[in-house]
């Protein structure tokens, strides 16, 4: 490149080093411009021009992502001063289109898919790939790996299922261990309570705890969080209710184990005179109906749409298919006024909690005539535990629950439950809920799928009084996600849910809670190696 003046500084060329072409060639009108200004321009000029030309064909060449905003002039106007122009907007909007058809073709039948993405990059190079077949291939492998994933996660749920329905060897051994215990050790069958303590079972200025369960460590872990946590544990009674094949094991447990200066009561259902087949018929049909048992036992995956069923829903559909909730244990709750006549308040709890604070406030609480105090559960976040309303539970396309129910009415929570019985006798919360299991038969559980909590839901209606939910922590056997400073603090914390802190399948930080209260000192227990998760 040469700069040429000519002899009256009135022009400026500027030409290639051949001298054949004029790149620039300016004239200057004297009367306008000096010649110390057209001077100090040809310096200027002599000066930025080489380096902007330079500047461009780099940038341009080496196609620079970030650059300053100097770079950047160069940048921009290189490639329209050197004729070249950027391509990668077209690329991609070729790309775009390339995915739309791919996304709106069907994937042939048979295709051979690779096992992975670098196999997929291999055969691309040695097969000559062009973009649509590339773009079909990773569509086909990721639905692929799509459906493994969701196979793969319903058979989890499923093992998950049969886990939290099954009995842990450890806990079958204890079980069995003491039965024989009970059978040959008299002290084992030694009388709960002691005879002069009898009286005692009956007396209301006690504070009346009534336990319902076939698990004698989860009980075990109940009572005695329950008197180690309490300010004065002598005022402590615990009715503990158990089916007959338990109740040996049980009793044994107790009377090897007392918790003085606690009183623990253990009875069989057996052992009610009113717990009669007449009385409670409902529950003998639903225990025998034959419909409801192969939907409890049966095979889980019979005419469920997996394809249409999300893993959420699925985990929902088999929780609500524990074979528990066909337990005359799960149902007995109902039937406290008539098999505790003689008590007035009573506090019931469910065997997979833990108490870690005094509850003797609670016979303190005025229910304002209500029967049932209760956490409400229709105020939280958690969609899992804590924002549960009755169009969670019903079936509202059922016309006789879209006539008696409202969709938006706040559940509550069984588990720990204050109930006075004295206002409970003068209602007819039995019959109803006896009227609406019979119903929910005959409509072949499409009213909701049986448990113990829907027809307590509709029961309890009008006879609720909300208690702090600081009283009554649910949602530790659902999820990871509790969180464990508020677990601390409440009074009772639930384990309600899949994941039960005595099965493997129990969520290892929230398992201390409850392990710190089980005697892995006791002979029983080491000898069917219950031993700490």
């Amino acid at each position: 490149m040469q700069l040429h003046v000519s002899p009256s500084m009135r022009s400026l060329t500027i030409s290639s080093n051949n001298g054949l072409i004029d790149l620039m060639k300016i004239k200057v009108a004297a009367r306008h411009i000096s010649y110390r200004t057209l001077f100090h321009t040809i310096l200027i000029l002599a000066f930025l021009l080489p380096f902007v030309f330079i500047l461009t064909a780099i940038v341009t060449l080496e196609g620079v992502n970030k650059c300053s905003s100097f770079d950047c002039l160069g940048r921009r106007l290189g490639p329209r001063l050197l004729g070249r122009v950027d391509d990668s907007g077209r690329l991609v909007k070729d790309f775009y289109k390339i995915l739309n058809q791919v996304n709106a073709e069907e994937i042939p039948d048979g295709i051979k898919l690779p096992d992975s993405f670098n196999q997929l990059v291999s055969e691309m190079k040695n097969n000559q790939y062009d973009a649509k077949t590339f773009a079909l291939m990773l569509r086909a492998m990721m639905e692929k790996l799509e459906r493994e994933i969701r196979e793969s996660k319903f058979s989890e749920l499923m093992n998950k299922h049969f886990a939290a329905s099954s009995i842990p060897k450890g806990l079958y051994c204890l079980s069995l261990r003491l039965t024989d215990e009970y059978s040959s050790n008299a002290h084992a069958r030694r009388q709960l309570p002691s005879p002069e303590l009898l009286p005692v079972l009956s007396n209301n200025s006690y504070h009346h705890f009534i336990l319902s369960t076939d698990n004698i460590l989860a009980a075990s872990v109940v009572v005695n969080s329950a008197v180690q946590s309490s300010l004065r544990p002598e005022k402590i009674v615990f009715h503990i209710i158990t089916d007959k094949k338990t109740y040996a094991g049980m009793h044994a447990w107790f009377a090897l184990n007392p918790v003085s200066p606690a009183i623990v009561e253990v009875k069989g259902v057996h052992q009610f005179d009113w717990l009669t087949r007449e009385n409670v018929p409902v529950l003998e049909a639903v225990e025998n109906h034959h419909g409801i048992r192969n939907y409890y036992h049966g095979n889980h995956l019979a005419g469920a749409n997996l394809s249409n069923t999300t893993p959420r829903t699925f985990a929902s559909k088999l929780q609500a298919r524990s074979p528990k909730y066909i337990s005359l244990l799960n149902h007995l709750r109902i039937y406290l006024p008539e098999l505790f006549p003689n008590l007035d308040k009573v506090v019931f709890l469910d065997d997979d909690v833990v108490i870690q604070r005094d509850l003797s406030p609670l016979w303190e609480i005025d229910l304002w005539g209500k029967v049932n105090g209760a956490v409400e559960t229709c105020k939280g976040e958690d969609e899992w535990v804590m924002s549960k309303h009755f169009r969670n539970y019903f079936n509202f396309s059922h016309p006789l629950i879209a006539k008696h129910l409202d969709p938006d009415e706040c559940a509550w929570a069984y588990g720990m439950n204050i109930f006075d019985l004295r206002t409970w006798r003068k209602t007819n919360i039995r019959e109803t809920y006896h009227y609406w299991l019979k119903e929910n038969l005959k409509s072949n559980l499409t009213m909701w799928k049986l448990g113990t909590l829907p027809p307590a839901l509709i029961a309890f209606k009008g006879h609720i009084h909300p208690i702090d939910p600081s009283w009554h922590m649910l949602g530790l056997g659902y999820q990871t996600k509790t969180n464990i400073e508020k677990a601390k603090r409440a009074a009772v914390i639930h384990y309600n849910g899949q994941s039960k802190p005595w099965l493997q399948i129990g969520f290892e930080h929230l398992r201390p809670f409850w392990t710190k209260y089980v005697n892995y000192s006791n002979d029983f227990v080491r000898n069917c190696h219950i031993l700490e998760l």
